[in-house]
């Protein structure tokens, strides 16, 4: 080994132990002058209540039903759902090739306040705290039904990330069988435990508390990082410090730390450039199928596109829909980037600063 090889600025590949994939970094790319395509930001002014929000409380769906006056959180199965329960059974096959399978679910939409106009980072833990039980509770539910093999609970935030409706809200789909990305974390967190009895996350997530350079902060009960093999330019992931296969394992403790966790990064990522920020956020865990999966440790992840301000986003074209995935700043830089940010919402800091002038 060449000792001149340095991480932070020369090109090298990052393995996933999660996946088994590479990432390609290059933080000798950020250096260069950026001649790519910006993004106009829209005012982000919206109201309490809007009428013509079909997630609102009281307001008609698409459907022609009605949203009950909720004011905390609510759920109810999506009016135009991707999985549906009553697809017949069957498969097309022609030889090796042409395969396909009938594949049942239920999408639901989980709402997290009345308020059209908060977010996550907006709202407060208490209010946050809901959004996990009704997770929880949801995720116990849905496991109950017959054929139900995988829940994979997301959120996407903004238009950027094909948000069609700026409410607070997230998704769960649950269906028959195991997804692409949860099925790699399976197998190779299976792989792991065999290997050396213990969660591939809890030996990663305290090697990384040591080394204190991906670190963004940590409570009592769960560890935001930037990941060593991220991908995305201001990817993370919230890590639960004790080894549990499902957020149904969490005490009531850790709801309240987790719910803790998720409105901190939240805030930074809108104080990162002082916007809404974008992202898809999703919570990956073991099968619902009945057995223990000793060796998955859940985490949620979060692949923000916005690279270098509000306007300039991250696209994963050429390279990286060819060949593998590539990024120009290193994890540490934007570990180090979050990590710096206050944990008071910039919209609260405007507000202070124009009663105090």
């Amino acid at each position: 080994m060449d000792n001149r090889f340095d991480l932070t600025e020369h090109s090298h590949r990052r393995y996933n132990p999660l996946t088994g994939e590479w990432v390609q970094v290059s933080p000798h790319r950020s250096k260069r002058p950026w001649q790519g395509q910006v993004e106009k930001t829209g005012a982000d002014h919206r109201p309490a209540f809007d009428a013509t929000c079909y997630l609102c409380p009281g307001n008609v769906r698409a459907n022609g039903e009605v949203n009950p006056t909720y004011t905390a959180t609510y759920s109810f199965t999506n009016d135009f759902a991707a999985l549906v329960s009553d697809v017949p059974q069957g498969e097309f096959q022609d030889g090796d090739l042409l395969l396909a399978r009938s594949e049942a679910g239920i999408c639901r939409v989980i709402c997290f306040s009345p308020r059209h106009d908060l977010t996550i980072a907006e709202m407060d833990t208490d209010g946050i705290r809901r959004v996990v039980d009704l997770w929880v509770d949801e995720y116990t539910q849905l496991s109950c039904q017959e054929n139900i093999r995988y829940i994979q609970i997301f959120e996407n935030k903004g238009t950027v990330m094909g948000c069609s409706n700026p409410h607070p809200h997230g998704q769960i789909w649950a269906q028959e069988s195991i997804p692409v990305e949860p099925g790699k974390k399976q197998q190779h967190q299976e792989a792991y435990y065999q290997r050396k009895g213990t969660t591939l996350l809890s030996d990663y997530w305290q090697l990384e508390v040591k080394r204190a350079e991906r670190i963004i902060f940590e409570n009592e009960h769960f560890v935001a990082l930037v990941p060593f093999w991220a991908v995305w330019p201001f990817e993370t992931m919230i890590i639960p410090k004790r080894a549990m296969a499902r957020i149904t394992d969490m005490t009531d403790a850790e709801r309240q730390a987790f719910a803790d966790a998720y409105r901190r990064l939240a805030t930074r990522y809108d104080n990162l450039f002082e916007v809404s920020f974008p992202y898809s956020a999703g919570i990956h865990q073991a099968p619902s199928d009945g057995t223990p999966h000793s060796a998955w440790h859940w985490h949620m992840v979060f692949y923000p596109p916005l690279l270098r301000s509000a306007t300039v986003k991250k696209f994963m074209v050429g390279y990286e829909m060819l060949a593998n995935p590539q990024r120009d700043i290193t994890p540490e830089f934007s570990a180090a980037r979050l990590r710096d940010l206050p944990e008071t919402h910039y919209k609260q800091t405007l507000l202070s600063e124009s009663s105090n002038p």
